[in-house]
């Protein structure tokens, strides 16, 4: 990225002030010394401010997108950059470098990654120190990087978090001219909540912060109708809806994929290895030369692949593992899952595969270590931007477990879901109908026992796709919406381009 330190043009500037005060000195002029001085520090921070405005011809089609988190775990941020590289934008891509990126946004030319580093703030003294100190030296950092660069059209940042990026934000495109846009996927008030509770002077304070830099945006974006007039109506913000939509990426996996997928897991994890009897009976069974994993079987004299009749369901989650996600309900119900079968039900086994990096991992592992299951087994992986969506098109059936903490957000995973027409559980809150269509694409439940319900329902015919779990799929197929882009191009692309 250019810089703009122009060191020769200040030099001439100050060469020219002190000729001025050596000949007032020298002529014994009454100007005053706070006089002097107010015009030296006017006129360096005129020339500064002129060289922060500085445009030039590339200059409108320079877009910064900000995320102050990871951005490999920000989807919707690197669909942003991904979509303005796609019309011409040069994309400066600011936010933590924790996990990798989609391959797609390392590979785009036009985009370029700019890390920062997560402050922690002073470790010792008290907590507020700590969280001061750590505000303080997160805007200056976010000073330096937007401030030191080429002077772009537009800042499109997320929310949240937002504390300090919004006011940092703002006062930059104040400086350099450029065009402020928010992207409010939720509020980040209600989210330091889950933790600290409604009453907390902290969360207080986050709620007057985002209630008086929120407004000063150029434009808003946001994820649901729910939030668009909850904006209009509390914050006298007009936003417009961008809903999450599924990226090209995101389908039904074919079988070959599948099976490669289930191999490579199958080295780390035990739950996708086909059992020791088989693995016997296939080394025997030498010039059939069958690969086998506990779903698929391939073979390998003729390349071709097939689901296992007798396979379990496969059941998969993602998270981030924080406070906005109860997984006990799933560990619940997954108990009672176990107790139908011992109880008679014809129900196929399970492997529950749960995604996802968070601050909860540890504990919840835990607890699933506790667990005694015979017919329910779960793993935990982190997986790979490329393997993610190849795991969600070869899997039976999602569960999401995300309560918006302002009952105004949609989770991403259940768009992600959709986009593989993969039928989802997903627990109830407020604006959850916007995405999850009860008895169409999916089912809404409150509690474990509700969810237990559920799976035994929708599992009872598994592997047919005769019932209803068959049904949910066939609706997602015939009922995909816009996909990404051309959603982006309708709402956010004249936003950028226009006047």
């Amino acid at each position: 990225m250019a810089t703009y330190c122009a060191w020769p043009a200040y030099l001439t500037v100050l060469t020219l002030i002190a000729a001025l005060l050596i000949g007032f000195y020298a002529t014994g002029s009454n100007v005053t010394w706070p006089a002097v001085s107010l015009t030296v520090v006017t006129g360096l921070v005129s020339l500064w401010l002129r060289r922060l405005r500085r445009r030039d011809g590339g200059t409108d089609r320079r877009v910064c997108v900000l995320v102050l988190g990871d951005i490999g775990r920000s989807p919707r941020m690197q669909y942003h950059a991904l979509s303005l590289s796609k019309h011409g934008y040069n994309v400066t891509f600011v936010g933590f470098l924790e996990t990798k990126p989609h391959p797609d946004v390392l590979r785009e030319e036009k985009i370029t990654t700019v890390p920062i580093t997560e402050v922690k703030g002073v470790q010792v003294g008290p907590k507020i120190l700590t969280y001061v100190t750590k505000v303080v030296v997160q805007c200056l950092q976010l000073l330096h990087v937007l401030l030191r660069g080429e002077t772009q059209s537009h800042i499109l940042m997320q929310n949240p978090p937002g504390l300090p990026s919004i006011a940092v934000v703002w006062l930059v495109c104040v400086l350099r001219g450029s065009r402020f846009v928010i992207d409010w996927h939720n509020y980040g008030y209600t989210v330091m909540a889950l933790s600290h509770g409604q009453g907390h002077p902290v969360v207080q304070l986050a709620k007057r912060y985002e209630r008086f830099f929120g407004p000063l945006a150029s434009h808003n974006l946001c994820v649901t109708n729910a939030m668009r007039d909850d904006l209009q109506k509390n914050w006298s913000i007009k936003a417009t809806t961008l809903y999450d939509r599924p990226a090209s990426i995101f389908r039904e996996t074919p079988l070959r994929l599948r099976h490669e997928l289930f191999m490579r897991l199958a080295d780390t994890y035990p739950q996708f290895r086909s059992s020791r009897s088989e693995e016997a009976q296939v080394e025997v069974e030498v010039e059939v030369k069958v690969e086998r994993t506990v779903f698929s079987d391939c073979d390998l004299t003729d390349d071709t692949v097939t689901l296992r009749a007798e396979r379990p369901a496969l059941l998969l989650s993602s998270t981030s593992w924080t406070e906005d996600e109860d997984f006990s309900v799933l560990l619940k119900a997954l108990e009672e899952y176990e107790g139908f079968i011992k109880g008679g039900a014809s129900l196929p086994s399970l492997v529950c595969v749960i995604t996802g990096k968070g601050p909860q991992k540890e504990h919840y592992r835990k607890l699933i270590d506790r667990l005694h299951l015979e017919h329910v087994t779960i793993c935990t992986p982190w997986l790979e931007a490329e393997d993610y969506p190849v795991l969600l098109g070869s899997a039976d059936l999602g569960v999401c477990l995300h309560k918006s903490s302002s009952g105004l957000d949609l989770p991403m995973k259940v768009v992600d879901m959709f986009g593989c027409c993969l039928p989802v559980c997903a627990i109830h809150f407020n604006c959850l109908h916007e995405l999850v269509k009860h008895e169409e694409n999916g089912l809404i439940f409150r509690d474990s026992q509700e969810l237990a319900g559920q799976l035994k329902s929708l599992l009872s015919d598994f592997p047919s796709s005769d019932g209803r779990l068959g049904a949910f799929r066939r609706n997602l197929r015939t009922s995909r919406g816009q996909r990404w882009d051309d959603n982006w191009d309708q709402n956010v692309l004249p936003l950028i381009s226009g006047p």
